[in-house]
């Protein structure tokens, strides 16, 4: 009997529906025909589940007494014995009681396996054993019961029960995942949104990963050799060619593997030649790369490999992607080109990947360039093969008993002259035809071994050898020039055209159009200085790179904008035809410096427009609503001292009563005032110390009437680094807000817990709630949500609160309350050094089995 297979139903997290969907399979196999069991389930008194399990045929546990208790199991011999085609097994992470035949589930399902089985089973993400780590340090709870990875990943089906955030906390609300008793402890723990969200990602990863495998394997059952590309920092080296396009998805394709990876796309435009790039393919690529969450960099380099490796160094980069060389066979006699030279050079440090493409030995769009700025190696190569090669070609003629004849003779001194000059030159082709005409007339033109010519017909070959090859190298090397200069222009045109996109483009960042400058010249430093006047000192405006220069004086280019402007770098002095483009990044710099200032210009006069309405709303808060108290305790007053009027003692006591309210009232709107407006002028100085929150909160309690407010704060909580008395003022602010807008006679819960490294406080009220869109208005100062009555505060509680809290270090969020209501979150740091207990972190059992 051949091995069952293994069915898994992965859930993100619990509550997605795991069981539900495998109790739906097996209904679809039942009314196939199919015999199915159900060996174990767990319903956990969820109704909808529960139905599910009615007309299905489920085998009767066994019973195991461990500790005084009976528990119940899964009696893998009755499941054996029954021998079902197909068995149901919930919780596959399951760790059995003392006493059953196998210490885990897991263990118990291979033996079904083996007996030729099949079998449904499901378990959770933060069950796998790899994963323990990085779920405890997103939820803050250390899962007990795990299942090795590799028995998940044996498994011959695998399919991802997922569910929204928003939408899981939904169905817990509505009743359909746990009792009343467990709902609010874990939607405020376990399941809070970032917890799920992280959850959901752990498993579409993990998923992603076996859904590989499964193609790999497909691919070598099947034979297939091509590439199915289905999907880390990464520079791409882009030649402005078609295949760009294909290495910057490549790419993309790995950065996604990994959290948080960047890519880096790199043209390097070649200052010695002519290259192949399209603009417009370039302009096409750039904003592919942007889309895909990438930069673009426009760099100058002779020598190509050396400038990308350079740059891949320069931004810590741990992976290359190039291209396969688009050169015909016959093109490599130029050099081993850029991607071997780049994979040979780059060291244990760097990763490069070749990626094929379709445009594979088709041939460059241009030929390679012969620039008049050529290399040491070439100007030493075209010497050696214009004079050494044109000795060595004299000595091999002289060789020859019967040489080839004065005509051949002169046109093999002319092909060496001709090779000197396309490889170095000028000056080794007039010295290579110089030399050839001596060795010619001394060697080769009768009478022999004498300068003398005897037959005027070889005098006449000789000065035409002469002119010709110094024609033929004059033409090489002015060809030459005129492709460096084509090539410069080129260069520039791109790099202007990228400048002017930028500025269309609104691009603002000084820093980032400095690195620019520094990436295009090769310097090791760009500042953009200014001053006032002539006399007075320069200033740094903005700068990058190591050690920049304080005056223009001291860079090695500096380029002027306009009087009292300049533009300094360091690292080498740039050729005259430099500038030109030099002084365009310069004139962009200006202009981003001016357009900066004006942003913050208009920033301070928003700022300074919000203080004029800030001020306006304190004027009005102080001809109403602290005039409101203020005419209560006057009238109070003046009907005590009334000697028209005999006041009983209980009128008087209630007078009294009134004003002490009233006073309490105005001294809480005025602290609140003077609040914002320390907030408002930064004058807040929290002093932290570590504390804990049950010697807070209760004395922050004593505003609210008796019996308004459920406390829960366990004794196991972490100390929490905050300064007590701004504490105290935040959670007074929250409770005293939540109490005025709690429905009448339902209290309101504080409930406090420990997740990680922070401990958060829950306000918890059963009001109407607010709209999100509403959210992070009611923080603002002088706002008052809904109808509020006028009397009640001047909108400043809130917008107090969230500054101390922030001027601590934590946040006050709020959020909704699963049933209605509004739920503020007030997190604060944990204090080193006391770590929480496990029991702190409240998760219903059932979640964790």
């Amino acid at each position: 009997m051949g091995r069952g297979t293994l069915r898994i139903y992965l859930g993100a997290a619990p509550g997605v529906g795991k069981t539900y969907a495998m109790l739906a399979e097996a209904h679809r196999r039942v009314e196939r025909g199919t015999d199915c069991v159900v060996a174990l389930v767990e319903h956990h008194d969820r109704p909808r589940t529960e139905v599910m399990l009615h007309g299905l045929e489920q085998i009767p546990r066994s019973e195991i007494d461990y500790r005084s208790a009976v528990f119940t199991e899964m009696d893998v011999d009755a499941v054996l014995e029954r021998a079902p085609a197909v068995a149901l097994v919930d919780e596959l992470a399951h760790t059995n009681v003392p006493g059953s035949r196998n210490a885990k589930r897991w263990q118990d399902v291979e033996e079904l396996l083996k007996a030729g089985i099949d079998v449904i089973s499901t378990v959770n993400i933060q069950h796998l054993e790899s994963l323990g780590d990085v779920v405890e340090s997103i939820t803050g709870v250390r899962q007990q019961e795990t299942v090795p990875d590799e028995v998940v990943r044996r498994a011959d089906q695998i399919e991802l029960v997922d569910m929204s955030p928003q939408a899981l906390r939904r169905r817990m609300a509505h009743g359909n995942i746990y009792q009343p008793d467990k709902l609010d402890a874990a939607l405020s723990n376990y399941f809070r949104p970032g917890n799920l969200t992280a959850l959901r990602e752990l498993a579409l990863l993990w998923t992603a990963d076996r859904v590989d495998e499964y193609l790999q394997q497909y691919r070598g059952e099947h034979n297939i050799r091509t590439t199915w590309q289905a999907r880390e920092r990464i520079v791409v080296g882009l030649t402005g060619g078609p295949e760009g396009r294909t290495l910057i998805r490549r790419a993309s394709r790995m950065a996604a593997k990994g959290s948080g990876s960047e890519i880096l796309a790199v043209y390097i435009a070649r200052s010695d030649g002519l290259t192949s790039a399209s603009p417009k393919e370039l302009a096409v690529q750039r904003t592919l790369v942007e889309d895909v969450g990438g930069t673009f960099h426009h760099v100058i380099g002779d020598d190509i490999p050396a400038a990308l490796l350079e740059f891949a160094r320069g931004v810590n980069a741990t992976q290359i992607v190039l291209g396969s060389s688009r050169r015909k066979t016959w093109q490599y006699i130029y050099g081993p080109g850029v991607g071997a030279t780049v994979a040979r050079e780059s060291g244990p440090d760097l990763d490069v990947h070749i990626v094929t493409h379709e445009e594979v030995a088709k041939g460059r769009g241009l030929p390679i360039a012969r620039g008049a700025r050529l290399g040491r190696a070439r100007i030493v190569g075209g010497w050696l093969v214009g004079v050494g090669g044109s000795v060595l070609l004299a000595l091999l003629l002289l060789s020859l008993e019967n040489g080839p004849g004065l005509a051949n003779d002169v046109l093999l001194f002319l092909f060496l002259t001709v090779a000197a000059a396309l490889l170095g030159g000028l000056r080794p082709a007039l010295a290579s035809a110089a030399v050839g005409t001596l060795l010619l007339n001394y060697w080769f033109t009768p009478p022999t071994h004498t300068l003398t010519v005897q037959d005027p017909e070889n005098f006449v070959a000789i000065v035409i050898f002469f002119a010709v090859a110094v024609a033929v190298s004059s033409v090489v090397d002015l060809a030459a020039r005129r492709t460096h200069q084509a090539a410069r222009l080129r260069a520039e045109s791109e790099i202007l055209s990228f400048l002017a996109g930028s500025v269309l483009r609104g691009e603002t960042a000084l820093d980032a159009l400095l690195e620019r400058v520094r990436e295009t010249f090769a310097m090791e430093s760009v500042a953009l200085l200014e001053r006032a006047s002539d006399v007075d000192p320069w200033t740094c405006a903005g700068s990058v790179g190591p050690a920049p220069v304080a005056r223009p004086d001291d860079a090695d280019v500096d380029m002027p904008v306009g009087d009292n402007m300049a533009l300094a770098l360091s690292g080498r002095v740039l050729p005259a035809e430099d500038r030109r483009v030099l002084g365009a990044f310069a004139a962009q710099a200006a202009v981003v410096l001016d357009r900066q200032r004006l942003v913050s210009e208009a920033d301070r006069a928003r700022r300074l427009a919000e203080g004029n309405r800030i001020r306006t709303a304190l004027l009005a808060a102080v001809s109403h609503d602290l005039r409101t108290p203020l005419a209560g305790i006057k009238a109070a007053v003046s009907s005590l001292r009334s000697d028209d009027v005999a006041w009983s003692p209980e009128d008087e006591a209630e007078l009294l009563e009134g004003i002490e309210d009233g006073a309490d009232r105005l001294d809480h709107l005025v602290g609140n005032l003077l609040d914002m407006s320390r907030l408002q002028t930064g004058t807040v100085t929290p002093l932290i110390r570590e504390i804990d929150l049950d010697e807070v909160v209760p004395m922050a309690l004593g505003g609210v009437p008796e019996g308004s407010v459920d406390l829960d704060i366990p004794e196991t909580l972490p100390m929490v680094a905050v300064d007590p008395g701004l504490l105290e003022r935040v959670v007074a602010n929250v409770v005293e807000n939540a109490v005025k807008y709690s429905p009448g006679g339902e209290p309101i819960a504080v409930a406090a817990s420990a997740l990680g490294e922070r401990v958060e406080l829950r306000v918890v009220d059963r009001g109407r709630g607010v709209p999100d869109e509403a959210k992070e208005r009611i923080f603002e100062p002088f706002q008052r949500y809904g109808d509020a009555p006028r009397g009640a505060g001047v909108g400043l509680g809130l917008a107090v609160s969230r500054g101390f809290a922030e001027a601590m270090g934590g946040t006050l969020d709020a959020e909704d309350t699963p049933g209605g209501g509004l739920t503020m979150v007030l997190t604060l740091t944990a204090a080193p050094g006391r770590e929480p207990a496990q029991d702190r972190a409240v998760l219903p059992a059932e979640a964790t089995s």
